[in-house]
């Protein structure tokens, strides 16, 4: 028998065709749809207003293969962060971030990266592969179950930070946005979703041509091209001249503001200079900033700011007009917090 096809790629007109040819009513397909899309069901077993007969059928012609919680931390802070296991064994990772003001989703876009970020424990990882949209849904499905289990909450928001570039995603990225605020879907508004990037600059003009509802955020780290480049090595195809251009039309295109994120490391980036030339690149778009606090990794070359430090380069900015946040770590005790996740909990496979 030819291999099964994920019942998840097929659109509602599609599984209206399947139900009609084997001789069953139409309207079964979008009871099925729900329980993919809206109850987030992860097994054909969980869909208990199909006949038995019917289920049986699905599982002859059609797979679900849904992804799994391998380990759940819980930590002192109360981040809640997953090791997922995909269908194939592959783990990837994805954090609940609780705050009194919102509940928010850190998931992967790839198991692994490829873009060799100097002070992310993920870019040490090599790329094994991308994530499928279905499979980013279920991140956020479960993650959103946690939000409501743990905390009695409802998931506020979801940002795609965790492993992987999600630009070299791109189709999958953006079908899993589609899922995920749909209306037959999880139904969440796109304005609470943010897709961080490392910055691919004609990625960042097609998501400005596709005009993307989703908010941007753009990891900077240095607004001066040899720092960037020293941390980041995408900065050589694609330095801050190249990277504004990208913003101004993604900006046009789309409406949006874009965040800059900006891990801040102790006498590397965090002079009063280093806030000048990001106060200026800042006049390129309507921004905000976010200025992250650093997680050391394991023989990382880097080390946090010094808090006096973080300050002052806040009040600089902000004396520039400019809006800033600082953000204090998370879940920094079980390796949950920015440029942490690198599957500790064992190997990148489970067989």
């Amino acid at each position: 028998m030819a291999e099964k096809k994920n019942i998840r790629e097929l659109s509602l007109e599609e599984m209206k065709s399947f139900f009609v040819e084997i001789g069953e009513k139409s309207f079964r397909a979008k009871q099925l749809y729900e329980w993919l899309w809206q109850k987030s069901a992860r097994s054909f077993e969980e869909m208990t207003n199909l006949s038995k007969g019917l289920r049986e059928k699905l599982e002859l012609h059609f797979d679900l293969p849904a992804v799994k919680v391998a380990e759940e931390q819980i930590s002192n802070d109360k981040t809640v962060k997953n090791a997922f296991q995909l269908a194939d064994g592959k783990i990837t990772e994805g954090v609940l971030i609780p705050t009194t003001k919102r509940m928010t989703a850190c998931i992967s876009s790839q198991v692994g990266c490829s873009l060799a970020c100097k002070f992310c424990a993920t870019g040490k990882l090599k790329l094994m592969r991308n994530i499928r949209f279905d499979e980013i849904y279920d991140q956020v499905a479960i993650i959103k179950a946690q939000a409501e289990k743990y905390y009695d909450r409802p998931l506020s928001n979801i940002v795609y930070m965790g492993m992987g570039e999600p630009l070299l995603n791109y189709s999958q990225l953006l079908k899993s946005v589609e899922r995920i605020t749909a209306e037959d879907g999880l139904g969440m508004s796109p304005k609470r979703i943010t897709v961080s990037t490392a910055g691919i600059a004609k990625l960042i003009k097609r998501l400005g041509d596709d005009e993307v509802k989703f908010n941007l955020a753009l990891s900077l780290h240095a607004a001066n091209d040899e720092k960037r480049s020293h941390i980041m090595p995408i900065n050589e195809q694609n330095n801050l001249e190249v990277l504004a251009e990208a913003l101004k039309h993604f900006h046009d295109k789309t409406g949006s503001r874009v965040t800059f994120e900006y891990i801040i490391f102790k006498d590397f980036n965090d002079e009063l200079q280093d806030a000048a030339e990001l106060a200026e690149f800042c006049k390129h778009v309507p921004c905000k900033i976010n200025i992250i606090e650093y997680n050391p990794i394991d023989e990382g070359e880097f080390q946090q700011a010094d808090p006096q430090k973080v300050d002052a380069f806040a009040d600089f900015l902000e004396s520039r007009n400019l809006v800033v946040n600082v953000r204090r770590s998370r879940g920094k005790d079980i390796d949950a917090a920015c440029g942490q996740l690198a599957n500790k909990n064992g190997a990148v496979t489970v067989d």
